[in-house]
């Protein structure tokens, strides 16, 4: 396995639950979790299409499935959790989706309907009802979806599946980058790594936003930074002040979106808004930092709860999401079936990656299985243009995205473009 975050980790361990006797090696080139699975927001969410309105508009013949199958990643997420005894503080809470503006609501009832068609239990709450469940100053409705994402700790979930694995036989190389992959006389494939070279049977790629050893696969991915503050924890007062009292995720209805939860030990963890690529598509440490979204940020949380004025922000961090075309993952093999990969989870691979692991898995296995069948498996998402035509598209539809927010949500005739391409960028 290359790649030891979220997919790299879910792939080893149920390598080794379908399989005792394999040895299953992980080389990840910095830290176990270190990158974006370690630095998310903590939102597992059973959709594996990044929302319902996503995939109903990717893959209208098989989102009920989809649905069906992602409902079922995130009870097999949950059962994992306590089969293996690891405490990350998953809260099977829901998350509410909220309109902060008037021309946001339609939007929020549109959806009702189909997500109840999809056996989703969503509760409509207007401006009244909402400001009840959580006592926030710029709320104009919302939807709750009661039992469709679970709030968890990023890092500890990382770090019980790494013993899990452990625990299992499972073996981790850190510091250990994969420089390339060839193939090996015996039948299997060579992976080159600074220390040497590992030699395996079947291979899969869990690289996320970052430079893949398979050449195909990076046309599809570009990196998106994503930025994010923690409150100090916070007082009995204060947590009455907001009510909150049912810990649900909540994200906003906007294209430049926030997404916030309360932790376990009552800290406010407030990210989103700013996703920023920087052109060329560089990762870069220093790209960790950015005082001027991290104010942006602080602005907004004060807005929203005008009533926390005062409360001291203790950490604040960045992190690089893979983000493709149509959102959701996408899977592929190379090398006759030896090497399999998964990528372009945007935001959502906290659950997802459980299921992109199950896939790598059959399309290792070489036989034709229900997921491997799935359109959504079978194809790829529209490529990014290379660069520097790469940069000047996702700089002028960041910049059309934050016009539509201050026009009621009207999207410009280049948003409409996308649309009509299938590139409909939401966020």
């Amino acid at each position: 396995m290359v790649g030891g975050g979220f997919s790299g980790l879910w792939t080893a361990l149920l390598a080794k639950e379908r399989d005792p006797a394999l040895d299953v090696v992980v080389l990840e080139g910095r830290r176990i979790g270190w990158a974006a699975t370690g630095r998310n927001g903590g939102f597992c969410a059973a959709s594996l299409t990044h929302g319902l309105a996503n995939g109903v508009e990717r893959f209208p013949d098989e989102i009920e499935t989809l649905e069906e199958l992602g409902r079922a990643n995130l009870d097999g997420i949950e059962s994992t959790l306590l089969r293996h005894g690891i405490d990350c503080g998953f809260e099977r809470t829901g998350e509410l989706s909220v309109a902060t503006e008037p021309w946001q609501v339609d939007g929020l009832r549109e959806g009702l309907e189909t997500s109840r068609r999809m056996g989703r239990r969503v509760e409509f709450l207007d401006r009244d009802a909402i400001r009840a469940e959580v006592r926030a100053a710029t709320y104009e409705a919302g939807v709750w979806d009661r039992d469709g994402t679970a709030m968890l700790d990023p890092a500890r979930l990382a770090g019980g599946l790494a013993e899990a694995c452990a625990a299992l036989g499972v073996r981790f190389h850190e510091g250990t980058r994969v420089l390339g992959v060839v193939k090996d006389s015996s039948g299997g494939l060579r992976l080159r790594t600074p220390h040497g070279t590992v030699t395996a049977a079947r291979v899969a790629l869990g690289t996320g936003a970052f430079r893949s050893p398979l050449r195909r696969v990076r046309p599809f991915i570009v990196p998106v930074y994503d930025y994010a503050l923690m409150t100090e924890p916070l007082t009995e007062a204060q947590r009455a002040d907001i009510g909150w009292v049912n810990r649900q995720g909540i994200g906003d209805s906007a294209n430049q979106f926030h997404y916030y939860r309360l932790t376990d030990d009552n800290r406010i963890l407030w990210g989103g808004y700013d996703a920023v690529y920087y052109n060329g598509g560089g990762i870069r440490p220093t790209y960790d930092q950015r005082p001027s979204t991290f104010d942006k940020l602080a602005a907004h949380f004060f807005e929203t709860f005008p009533q926390l004025d005062g409360v001291r922000f203790t950490h604040a961090w960045g992190g690089v999401v893979d983000t493709c075309s149509r959102f959701c993952a996408f899977f592929g093999t190379g090398y006759a079936g030896r090497l399999a990969y998964t990528a372009g989870f945007t935001g959502l691979g906290v659950g997802a990656t459980r299921f992109g692991a199950q896939v790598m898995l059959d399309l290792l296995a070489g036989e034709p299985t229900p997921l491997t069948r799935l359109r959504m498996v079978r194809t790829r998402p529209v490529p990014f243009p290379p660069e520097p035509l790469r940069s000047g598209v996702i700089q002028l539809t960041r910049w059309s995205i934050a016009r539509a927010d201050r026009d009621e949500g009207r999207r410009n005739l280049w948003l409409r473009t996308l649309d009509r391409l299938g590139l409909g960028f939401d966020s």
